[in-house]
């Protein structure tokens, strides 16, 4: 596989690397490209940016959570048929996981990738030791190809000219030169970046002004040659499919579906094709998801179907599956107290074993209370924001057996939350962290799963295909409970 790719990186955060590979994104497919969208590490808020600018799904890349050997595979399933790739790293080039050398780094991924490097450097307090600087990033790794710089923030034409004089000393090209433009910058809150959802038509209007800022300050020809100059990839790309079921079913038979109980009704549970309807929580409070998690449970055989808990006043027909993600209720916990007969339908499905799979705001979601607004009350526990915020990849297994994983599944994943939840677990907690603290977290009751723990499925694809199989199990209790 040769898709033409770039990562862009910066020394540290704060540097620009999201307005540079989003404006990058935009500039690019407005040329007609179709661009592919990634990012490094687990953040969920930029990715929403990246799909606005490319009309694709915005992908992470995260050596942690999914080990560096689905690097490649999962930038190959994102990026196939496209004509370039953008990659925006995490932190500075060389910062991952604590105390883990290399892991989760952008510099990692872009070995994995083969892919070269631009380095976003944040110009605003310096000139010739932009050189030093520079040199010392491009000489720490030899394994990292640093291709060129974009330099951000710059002041005057006077300014540039000491940057890019010192740099041609330094032998290093100069691909961009960004001046200030505090009017295309997205408002921040207390995790960061306000997502996509929450400010859509400011959200395309910034894109828009970004590209523009691009366009005009970065050679799109020279980067666009840099990124060509990526070698092939010899792996695999990810398929879901192929995730589930590695082992192909002999010649001439089909693949056992595990969500497809034997029976011949539809019921009420099931979509018109006989599939176990999961319902996804979206809109602006619930904005946190990995793509590849839908894209598991349709392969595992779910009909995905979103809802938006702020609008829907009922869960979507036939649902079976309840999966609620990440995001900000925390934001909108009047309106989501105001959708009374929304929450009384979660409490019901939930009451009635329905299979639930919550993380972080879901969690919270289903807490008795937020900040004092009421919830779902499907936990017998109470949420509220905290001036701490918890951040951190976190190496967990199951200690309770659920619909999503079972009793000692080994996953890693992150914590990013400004919220307590007193108390933190359950009779039957749901993960027990062994790094880097040991603490059990989370709530398993009945069908539901809630926790802090942010996941990402592909790294443990057994988890949506036991979901979906509680999905199926639940819709054939339902037509077991209407049939006469």
């Amino acid at each position: 596989m040769n898709i033409p790719r770039l990562v862009i990186a910066a020394p540290s955060s704060g540097s620009g690397k999201t307005t540079v590979a989003t404006g990058l994104m935009a500039a690019f497919s407005e040329r007609g490209l179709a661009v592919s969208p990634h990012k490094a590490g687990p953040d969920y808020i930029d990715p929403g940016y990246h799909a606005l600018a490319t009309g694709r799904p915005g992908r992470n890349l995260d050596a942690f959570m999914c080990g560096p050997e689905l690097v490649a595979p999962l930038f190959a399933h994102g990026a196939a048929g496209c004509d370039l790739a953008v990659v925006e790293g995490v932190m500075g080039l060389y910062d991952g996981a604590a105390g883990r050398g290399e892991l989760a780094s952008t510099a990692q991924v872009a070995k994995l990738l083969r892919a070269p490097v631009v380095l976003v450097v944040d110009a605003s307090s310096q000139s010739r030791s932009v050189a030093a600087l520079v040199h010392g990033f491009a000489s720490f790794d030899p394994q990292v190809r640093l291709g060129g710089v974009i330099l951000n923030k710059v002041g005057s034409d006077r300014h540039e000219a000491m940057l890019r004089e010192a740099l041609e000393e330094a032998g290093m090209p100069v691909l961009g030169v960004l001046r200030r433009a505090p009017q295309v910058a997205a408002p921040s809150r207390h995790l960061g970046l306000v997502p996509v959802a929450e400010r859509r038509a400011d959200a395309l209007a910034a894109v828009s002004a970004l590209a523009d800022q691009v366009r005009a300050g970065c050679d799109l020809e020279a980067l666009l040659a840099l990124a060509r100059t990526a070698p092939a990839l010899s792996c695999e790309a990810w398929s879901p499919e192929r995730a589930l079921f590695p082992h192909p079913a002999p010649s001439g038979r089909h693949q056992p579906h595990p969500a497809s109980p034997a029976f011949e009704a539809r019921g009420p549970g099931r979509s018109p094709g006989g599939r176990p309807v999961v319902a996804v929580a979206g809109g602006a409070a619930f904005t946190f998801s990995y793509a590849e998690h839908a894209e598991l449970l349709t392969a595992a055989g779910a009909e995905v179907v979103p809802f938006d808990p702020l609008r829907d006043e009922a869960l979507p027909r036939g649902t079976t599956g309840l999966v609620i993600g990440g995001g900000f209720p925390e934001v909108y916990a009047p309106e989501l107290s105001a959708n009374e007969p929304l929450r009384r339908a979660v409490a019901d499905f939930a009451a009635a074993g329905g299979p639930v799979a919550a993380e972080c705001a879901g969690l919270l979601y289903l807490a008795r209370s937020l900040d004092g607004k009421p919830m779902c009350g499907v936990l017998d526990a109470d949420a509220r924001m905290s001036e701490r915020l918890t951040l951190g990849y976190r190496e967990a297994v199951a200690v309770s057996d659920s619909a999503l994983a079972a009793t000692g599944t080994r996953l890693r994943g992150h914590e990013f939350h400004r919220t307590v939840i007193e108390p933190g677990s359950g009779a039957a907690p749901a993960w027990g962290f062994t790094r880097p603290e040991r603490r059990v977290e989370g709530f398993v009751q009945q069908g539901v799963h809630a926790s802090y723990l942010h996941t990402h499925w592909a790294a443990e694809p057994s988890v949506a295909l036991r979901f979906t199989g509680a999905a199926a199990a639940a819709a054939v209790t339902a037509v077991v409970a209407t049939r006469p």
